[in-house]
């Protein structure tokens, strides 16, 4: 967007890597750490992967780590589980699976909150309002009452929700309401209207697969269901193809302009790390994971997050909208000053949110077989918040990406599932997840805005 006011404080600058700028002048790379911090991701500005390097270290020294972090403790995890697990069976395909099929709710769930989180604002409603949407989705597929087809079902289900996400955010944008107290009475309306429709007819687990009617059984395939070994390969060669000539048009696209663009070898290396990690996702889930019978293929669960994620992160990365989200988490007046309806913007990200929310209570509904009346929203908006910034997304606003969601609901899932597998009772899972969540926390807070050197000195009282 073009700056219209002199004044400094106008600009719309994003203050991480996520918001997109583009710029055109030289970086020095040999200046010292505190001058030479980007505000621009390193694949754009460095013109070789050994500049890309160095611009990735000076961004690590200046406390912008990223995903880095949450990368290392999901490694640590897997590592330590598989060791201690009994008969090491951490990383067997049936518990990588399983795995993600167990972390599918948080993984949705914490993308949805980064919809809040990236304009520095909360929904605590989203545990309970997601529920109402998988209540309403399970109701209208009941063969003895309303008996609708799954799809529209699903379709009412979500724009219900995004309705009252829509409500909710013009009550803090128009209204000018603290969304914390606006949220909170949303988490508990949630919950009794969660409760209301529950007793037109609760439904819970599937008694016989078997006597399902077809639409019954198209939620429960949701998150049990898998496609065949053949399907699962073809769509991941599509997808990686796809992804691949998206990159290359990117970049021609930018050298055409007379813009930077990566490195030839920096676009080659991400195409070989999508490629090995579909290949090596597909091919786990493709092995044999029944004791009895046959049970393999890729579930459709893994294609529905991973569709939500590219989805939102193409919203957030790729459109006018998104870097709209990014400016006004960074600095709300300067986005008001620079022509941004700041109203619209935020007000839609509720909207969004609740939206996402609704997929991630469909996708719970598919996993327990529907919903009871027992069902721990409040918890779940932990949970959310906690794979949100646990992968990444900054408590400020204006840091983070859907891809932070992704990576810190598997943290949560990886603890829940490793902990199981040691048959340790849950206080000790609660106790664990809060102190991951706590290192997320500060790890956020002391780097914004200071070096490595500058946190340390922080941490030890000195200035």
């Amino acid at each position: 967007m073009a700056r219209t006011d002199p004044d400094p404080s106008a600009v719309v600058t994003p203050p991480s890597a996520e918001a997109g700028p583009s710029v055109e002048a030289p970086v020095d790379l040999t200046a010292a750490p505190e001058a030479a911090v980007p505000l621009v991701p390193p694949e754009i500005m460095a013109q070789s992967l050994r500049e890309y390097m160095q611009a990735w270290w000076l961004r690590i020294r200046s406390g912008e780590s990223g995903m880095l972090p949450v990368i290392l403790a999901l490694v640590i995890i897997v590592v330590v589980f598989e060791v201690i697990s009994p008969n090491h069976v951490f990383l067997t395909a049936g518990n990588i699976v399983n795995l993600f099929q167990q972390s599918a709710v948080f993984m949705v769930l914490g993308m949805a909150e980064i919809f809040a989180l990236l304009l520095g604002e909360i929904d605590l409603s989203i545990g309970y309002w997601g529920a109402v949407g998988g209540v309403i989705a399970v109701q209208l597929v009941q063969p003895r009452t309303t008996n609708w087809p799954w799809v529209p079902a699903i379709i009412v289900a979500l724009l219900a929700i995004a309705l009252v996400g829509a409500v909710q955010g013009t009550l803090v944008t128009r209204l000018r309401l603290p969304s914390f107290i606006v949220t909170l009475a949303g988490l508990l309306i949630g919950n009794g209207v969660m409760l209301i429709v529950l007793a037109f007819g609760p439904f819970s687990g599937y008694p016989s697969l078997n006597g399902l009617s077809v639409n019954l059984r198209a939620l429960h395939d949701l998150m049990w269901g898998t496609v065949s070994p053949e399907v699962g390969w073809v769509v991941m060669i599509v997808v990686v193809g796809l992804l691949s000539l998206s990159l290359f048009f990117r970049d021609t696209r930018r050298r055409r302009s007379g813009l930077v663009a990566p490195p030839v070898s920096l676009t080659m290396i991400k195409i070989a790390g999508m490629a090995a990690v579909g290949v090596t996702v597909v091919a786990i889930c493709n092995l044999n994971r029944a004791a009895v019978g046959t049970l393999e293929g890729v579930p459709w669960v893994i294609f529905i997050v991973f569709g939500v994620l590219g989805a939102w992160t193409f919203l957030l990365q790729r459109t006018r909208y998104g870097r709209y989200m990014y400016a006004i988490g960074g600095n709300p007046e300067a986005a008001r000053r620079a022509g941004i309806n700041v109203t619209m913007v935020r007000t839609w990200a509720f909207a969004l949110c609740l939206l996402t929310a609704a997929i991630g209570g469909v996708l719970y509904a598919s996993l327990i077989g529907g919903m009871s009346n027992n069902f721990p929203g409040g918890q779940y908006v932990l949970y959310a918040v906690a794979a949100a910034v646990i992968g990444g997304t900054s408590l400020f606003g204006g840091r983070g990406k859907m891809s932070h969601g992704v990576v810190g609901g598997l943290v949560i899932g990886g603890i829940y599932n490793g902990m199981y597998l040691l048959g340790l009772a849950v206080q000790w899972e609660f106790i664990v997840t809060g102190f991951v969540l706590l290192f997320a926390v500060t790890i956020d807070s002391l780097s914004r805005g200071t070096t490595v050197g500058g946190a340390a000195r922080r941490i030890f009282g000195q200035r």
